[in-house]
């Protein structure tokens, strides 16, 4: 059964060994990522967006190697256990939405399980919402209660040294998506735009979610790097007013 949502950027300088000399810079962003995982239950469905739909399972470890760290990650207290007694066995490939899950997880819910569902980035609106349909599927049947945590950005074109570059246009729609997260406004999340970076995973969450009302509640939103980042806390009932 599906019990509570969190919202984080996949965001790979929330990594401290990648985030070197933008500590307190971050230490907003870092506290609302920690509270939010305080709200999930013990097992998390990740959703994110990635090259191909894949299902990456709990027995999982990755690096951040490829960001400019081995920072190790795993899915699960099994994964990492069993990497140690192999050894330091090599890690997988993963996208950064499944590292930054597995970052998540290791760093403030060590005892969770998460198995990660990526979803290809250019599917349709009507793709993104039948395969979140099909994910409250597999939560509702679940015997245990079930979390979701999406690992998304919007926007990364806010500021002049964005990775996307300047787009002023971008600015209003990032204003809407984080409006739109912050009063749990699923509908609006059916019209964004090919320009937020994460735009599957929301409206996956919105195929997910359907016509049901959940209470939002925003930890944090900013743009440091020119990114959109919005960390969130959901859990059923009516939005608040």
């Amino acid at each position: 059964m599906l019990t509570a949502i969190a919202l984080v950027p996949s965001a790979p300088v929330l990594v401290p060994e990648l985030a070197t000399g933008a500590a307190a810079e971050l230490q907003d962003l870092s506290a609302a990522v920690a509270q939010a995982a305080a709200e999930l239950p013990s097992r998390w469905f990740v959703v994110g967006v990635g090259p191909a739909d894949n299902v990456i399972g709990p027995g999982t470890v990755g690096t951040f190697g490829g960001y400019g760290a081995d920072v190790r990650v795993s899915l699960s207290n099994q994964a990492g256990a069993a990497s140690e007694r192999a050894g330091g066995a090599a890690p997988k490939p993963l996208p950064l939405c499944a590292l930054v899950a597995g970052w998540v997880r290791t760093t403030y819910a060590p005892s969770a399980s998460a198995e990660v569902w990526v979803y290809a980035a250019d599917h349709t609106l009507d793709a993104a919402l039948a395969r979140g349909r099909a994910l409250r599927a597999e939560a509702d049947a679940a015997p245990e209660p079930v979390g979701v945590l999406v690992v998304a950005d919007g926007a990364n074109t806010l500021t002049a040294s964005a990775p996307g570059g300047y787009d002023p246009a971008s600015l209003p729609v990032q204003a809407a998506l984080d409006d739109a997260l912050g009063t749990g406004d699923t509908d609006a999340l059916t019209r964004l735009p090919d320009g937020i970076v994460g735009r599957v995973a929301f409206q996956v969450l919105a195929g997910l979610l359907g016509t049901t009302r959940w209470q939002a509640r925003e930890l944090y939103r900013g743009a440091p790097y020119g990114v959109g980042y919005t960390v969130e806390a959901w859990r059923p009932g009516a939005a608040e007013q």
